[in-house]
């Protein structure tokens, strides 16, 4: 089943009261791409009749039927790709992406971050 990480729930409701878009559910999207990799989007939306709705820390989130076996296993996790710059990543394998560790970017091999 997709699954959603607290970080990227919070960061989209935040998103959503940045652009008038409270109260509207997030829809998530996935589609096998020519080369057998899978693509993700995700806006905000209204709900359809044969949408799958989950929730996550107070997001609804709508996937349509057709993405559903492709965001099997799948986690949208919103982390710290680099010092101050964070993003939303879909992690396939169900498992989340580790989080930073506390006070540094979480690589543990660099004086600059304090790890």
């Amino acid at each position: 089943m997709f699954s959603m990480s607290r970080s990227a729930a919070a960061e989209i409701l935040a998103a959503a009261e940045r652009s008038d878009a409270a109260g509207l559910a997030l829809r998530i999207a996935a589609r096998r791409e020519a080369d057998g990799s899978i693509g993700y989007g995700m806006g905000f939306d209204d709900h359809r009749e044969r949408d799958s709705a989950l929730e996550f820390a107070g997001l609804q989130v709508l996937i349509a039927p057709p993405s559903l076996p492709l965001l099997q296993d799948t986690v949208l996790d919103y982390v710290e790709l680099a010092p101050g710059r964070f993003d939303f990543v879909f992690a396939e394998g169900g498992a989340p992406a580790p989080e930073p560790a506390p006070g540094g970017c979480g690589s543990g091999g660099c004086s600059r971050c304090g790890g």
